[in-house]
């Protein structure tokens, strides 16, 4: 018979934290997107810290657009405002074998899926207006599928055509079904660069 594994256990202190400003909010999501299902409590701490610990080297968590933007408090601050989130149901623990790991909340998804699209857009409207800048459609087409469709959907709504050479390459680079919608919103932006 196996042993069953004993769960490192998870005691949550938002100490002194009544709300948090918005801004916050999104940083922390932005910074758990890198450790959904592979990291923590601490190690999202560390991030935004801004921490150069080995390990934050090894998983390249240095490259996050959010490492560091913290630093200006205490790793115990911190680390107070990822629990307020966990409380406030932005956030949540699962557990893998033993060790407790950062999930989104329907919430927290929600929130995150519309920051991680507008970065994305960013890099799209960079792209779109250094024609010798090559885009990275493998990067690309790594990102979330629900993210990308609205992407998508916002690159529609912008009615602005500057983006159908990049859209097209991209609609030559990538899945079959975001192929389709790539065309789609092709089809909808005119031919002509204006707004």
């Amino acid at each position: 018979m196996s042993r069953k594994a004993k769960r490192v256990p998870v005691t949550l202190d938002p100490i002194k934290v009544n709300q948090l400003p918005e801004k916050e909010i999104k940083l922390i999501l932005r910074g758990a997107d890198d450790l959904i299902m592979s990291g923590g409590r601490s190690l999202l701490a560390k991030v935004l810290k801004g921490s150069r610990e080995k390990n934050i080297l090894e998983l390249n968590l240095n490259n996050s657009p959010v490492h560091g933007a913290l630093s200006n408090y205490k790793m115990q601050e911190i680390t107070a405002r990822i629990d307020w989130l966990i409380v406030n149901n932005y956030l949540a623990i699962e557990y893998d074998y033993r060790l407790p790991l950062l999930v989104y909340t329907k919430r927290g998804w929600a929130i995150e899926r519309e920051v991680y699209v507008t970065e994305l857009m960013e890099h799209i409207n960079e792209w779109s207006v250094d024609p010798m800048r090559s885009p990275d459609f493998d990067w690309l087409n790594d990102k979330n599928r629900e993210v990308l469709f609205l992407l998508l959907d916002r690159i529609a709504n912008s009615g602005n055509s500057i983006y159908r050479p990049i859209l097209e390459s991209w609609a030559a680079d990538t899945t079959r079904k975001l192929a389709l919608r790539i065309h789609q919103v092709v089809s909808t932006l005119p031919h002509d660069r204006g707004p």
